[in-house]
This record gives C-alpha cells, sequence and structure tokens, in this order.
C-alpha cells in the first residue's frame, strides 16, 4: 500500500511539473521556477536563451519550432525549451549568457555548448547524432537507398568488419561531424547496389557530382577534410541556411562574391567562380551573395561596400580575426578571380581596414566620437587616459549601455585628464586590434599606452571605481545642497 501511494505521489509530481511548463509552437518556456525540474525530469533538452528584441533569434525561431515539432512527431524523448534571458536575468547569468541566441544542450542536467546549425532539419540531426550512434546501421538496399534519398548530403562507410581501425576513424569523423548524416553497412546487397566491392567510404549528394568516392589515406584528418569539402557545393549561395556552414566550417578561407542573382553578370559570375572552386577545393570556399537581399545588408555593410562598387568580391580569412582583403580589380571574371585567389595565398594581399571619415563635431560632446582615422591620435596620446567602447548600432546590449556612458563621460567632461570615447567598430578597424563582441571596452593607459580590458559591471559606478582602481583619477561627488542647486537651476530653465 505504502509502496503504491509513493508510486502515485511521483506520478502527480511528474504530471503537475510538467503541466507548470508551457509550451509555445512545441518549445517549452522556461522560467527561474520550472528550470531546475525541467533539467531533472528530461534526460535530453536544448535550451535556447534569446531576447525578444535581438533579429538573429527572431530568424531562429521558426526553425527552433519545426525541430522542436519534429522530434514529437517522430516520438522522440528529446525536448527543446526557451528562456526569455532579459526576463530571467538571474537565469542568465547563472549559465554566463553573454549574447543572443545562446543555445546549450543538456544531458542529464549537464550543460555543454550547442555546435550545430540554425535549421531546423540541422538541429535536429546534431541531437540526434549526441543522444545516438554517430552512423545508422544500413541493413539492405532499401534502407542505404531511403537514407540517400531522404539527405541533401549522405555519407556511407562500407565495412566488412565494423571493430577494424578504418571503421573505426569513419565513426570518430561520424561523431564530429554533427551537420552531415553518415550511414555504416556491412551488407552486401547494398555493397552490390553501389559497386563497392571493399572497404570504401561514399559521399552522395544531390547537386554537382552527384557522388564521390574517398580516395586519401585512412586518418581522421584525411576524412574530415574529404566529407567537409565535398558536402557543400562548388559554389555556395549565402543564405539563412548555409550561413553556419560556410561561417563554422573548417575551411575558414572564402571569396565572397557579391552580385545581384536577377543581373546579368550573375550567371557569369558563378560559372566563372565554379571553374576555379575545382581547383582551390579544400584551400577556399567560393560564396555567392545576392545583393537584391533585405537580409544580406548586413554583410554588404560588414565588409564596408557601397552601392557605387556593386558587384564585386571581397576575400575573408576567419582564422585571422576577420581579415577582409579587397582587389585593386572588382571584375567577376575567372582570370582575374584566380589572381586575386592566387595572390592571397601566395601572401601578398594587404589587409583591407574600414574607416568613416572624421566627423567635424567629434568632440563636441562628453563622449568623443572615434574612427579608424583619427583613433591613434586619440588614443595613444601619453598624456591622457583613454576609456573606449567599441560598439555596433544594431547590439542591444551597446543600446543599453548608451545612457550609462553618457552619464559617465558628462561625470569627466572637465578633467584633462581622461577621455571618454566610443567607435563603431562595424565600420571602423584597426590592425593591431580585433574585436569580437559588442560592447567590448578597454581603457589606454597614459604614459605606456598599457590596455586593461573593462570586466566588471556595466554600471556607472562599477565604470567609477575601474578608473579610480586604474588611473588615481576621482571625481568628487556634489553634495546633497549642489544636487538640489543644480536641479532647482534645471527647473527653471525647463520653466523658461
Amino acid at each position: 500500500m505504502k509502496l503504491i501511494l509513493i508510486v502515485s505521489l511521483l506520478t502527480l509530481h511528474l504530471a503537475l511539473s510538467e503541466e507548470e511548463i508551457k509550451k509555445d509552437e512545441g518549445v517549452l518556456v522556461l522560467t527561474k521556477k520550472n528550470f531546475a525540474s525541467a533539467l531533472s525530469d528530461i534526460e535530453h533538452i536544448l535550451v535556447e536563451f534569446y531576447a525578444p528584441w535581438c533579429g538573429h533569434c527572431k530568424s531562429l525561431a521558426p526553425e527552433y519550432a519545426k525541430a522542436a515539432q519534429k522530434l514529437a512527431s517522430d516520438g522522440s524523448p528529446i525536448k527543446l525549451a526557451k528562456v526569455d534571458a532579459t526576463e530571467e536575468q538571474e537565469l542568465a547569468e547563472e549559465h554566463g549568457i553573454r549574447g543572443y541566441p545562446t543555445l546549450k544542450f543538456f544531458r542529464n542536467g549537464k550543460p555543454s555548448e550547442y555546435t550545430g546549425g540554425r535549421t531546423s532539419e540541422e538541429i535536429v540531426n546534431w541531437l540526434l547524432k549526441k543522444t545516438g550512434p554517430p552512423a545508422v546501421d544500413l541493413k539492405n538496399g532499401d534502407q542505404s537507398k531511403a537514407f540517400i534519398e531522404d539527405n541533401e548530403v549522405a555519407v556511407i562507410g562500407f565495412f566488412k568488419d565494423q571493430s577494424s581501425e578504418k571503421a573505426k576513424t569513419f565513426l570518430s569523423v561520424a561523431a564530429v561531424l554533427d551537420d552531415v548524416k553518415f550511414g555504416i553497412t556491412s551488407d552486401e546487397e547494398v555493397y552490390a547496389d553501389h559497386d563497392v566491392s571493399d572497404d570504401a567510404i561514399v559521399l552522395f549528394k544531390k547537386f554537382d557530382d552527384g557522388r564521390v568516392n574517398f580516395d586519401g589515406e585512412w586518418t581522421e584528418d584525411a576524412v574530415k577534410t574529404f566529407v567537409q569539402g565535398e558536402s557543400l557545393p562548388l559554389v555556395v549561395e549565402f543564405n539563412h541556411e548555409t550561413a553556419s556552414k560556410i561561417f563554422g566550417g573548417e575551411i575558414k578561407s572564402h571569396l565572397l562574391i557579391f552580385v545581384s542573382k536577377i543581373s546579368e553578370q550573375y550567371q557569369k559570375a558563378y560559372e566563372a567562380a565554379k571553374q576555379l572552386a575545382r581547383d582551390f577545393r579544400g584551400k577556399l570556399l567560393f560564396v555567392t551573395v545576392d545583393t537584391e537581399e533585405e537580409d544580406h545588408q548586413r554583410i554588404i555593410e560588414f565588409f564596408g561596400i557601397k552601392k557605387t562598387e556593386l558587384p564585386t568580391m571581397r576575400l575573408i580569412k576567419l582564422e585571422e580575426d576577420m581579415t577582409k582583403y579587397k582587389p585593386e580589380n572588382p571584375e567577376l571574371t575567372a582570370e582575374n578571380m584566380k589572381s586575386f585567389v592566387q595572390a592571397f595565398l601566395d601572401n601578398k594581399l594587404k589587409p583591407h581596414l574600414l574607416s568613416e571619415e572624421i566627423p567635424e563635431d567629434w568632440d563636441s560632446k562628453p563622449v568623443k566620437v572615434l574612427v579608424a582615422k583619427n583613433f591613434r591620435e586619440v588614443v595613444l596620446d601619453e598624456t591622457k587616459d583613454v576609456l573606449v567602447e567599441f560598439y555596433a548600432p544594431w547590439c542591444g546590449h551597446c543600446k543599453q549601455l548608451t545612457p550609462i556612458y553618457e552619464k559617465l563621460a558628462e561625470k569627466y567632461k572637465d578633467n584633462q585628464s581622461i577621455v571618454i570615447a566610443k567607435m563603431d567598430a562595424t565600420v571602423n578597424e584597426l590592425e593591431d586590434t580585433k574585436i569580437q563582441s559588442f560592447p567590448t571596452i578597454k581603457l589606454y593607459k597614459k604614459g605606456d599606452n598599457k590596455v586593461v580590458d573593462y570586466k566588471e559591471k556595466r554600471t556607472l559606478e562599477a565604470f567609477v571605481k575601474f578608473i579610480a582602481d586604474e588611473t588615481g583619477i576621482v571625481v568628487e561627488e556634489p553634495t546633497p545642497e549642489a544636487k538640489e542647486e543644480e536641479e532647482e537651476e534645471v527647473h527653471a530653465k525647463d520653466e523658461l
């Protein structure tokens, strides 16, 4: 009787826990109150920490919901959840959330970083790979045909002995490449269907050559490079679905071709790029960016490309802190593209650094406005300490910081020893300072120009303490009487 009562109470507890967690299009809505119970009750759960105003979060939302619905329809126990980090700030702080969206995968309550793509298919594939075998066991011809048909890219390992060293190498690669589906087989019928007689890896794809056989050295690096290089088209079209594969892949050097897809130049540029892409496969990724798409304006701005410059091309090297290169000749011909790419690979190009013109009123307000062209002159002035906020106009955290930063500058506006400044780092670049996130705040100390990164809270009090600790500059707070007089003065001006 006692056992029945305990089981009943546990069942009731789980039922109540499930009722407490609301769903939005199949996605669990988590809060501080139900977060711990969700992690306790659900073995595998992917959690998105988001901000309602975040553009990337809005783009992810429909794909995230589709992924949750797909898993549910397939009867998977894996759940997708989300947390509004602007409402649940304490929860976001506990999990070290610094940007949006941030996705974390919890297995039995233990977190790990989500490293998959942002489409529903990529999310589902990543989760299935993390919670199941790295490669699907294909036991007959029908299963192998369905596997190839159901996936844009399908990699099949053919191994008579699945415990062999070659098979282990294949499975090790399958375990780390989350955005590609892997299958494995020892079935004779599958061997015959695909004209395979010995151990082999075959990549099937619904573009370019259709099928590619691995013929390299049987090492993890070689197999991984083969799969990654062949799983993308020779020329990739930049869009929401491919962005994560382009910028998150192993190939970190990209030639981006900015051209309108409805223009006469598009097909010629595409064919020229495709002609070259075979020769540079594995070294460089060729990407087209449709300049007519409104969603692509951000990437065009990122490269500092003006409308009058289109169509054009740029090179970027991601492993070198997003270093960009601009061609002397922007013509989108095969010969010109090849010359540009070869000069890049031969290290004969100089980085292209963006800069706005110096505003006439750059120093008219307490917060001084910096651009790349006046940065060194202002910041490296050995007679002054200079605090610089590197910001992005679209960054929500930067917008939240603005009133605090302006109050900070107001406090020091009459002090000749310190400068409070800001720079739009999306359109101004520095050779020796690479900004990875927004806002980034740095103090350049007078005398030796030593750089100190600001890592404290973004409050007025924290900034004032930081400046005092690092520079010795202390701002005297006005007395209550002085504050009252100032308020009366402001009030009198308002009445006038």
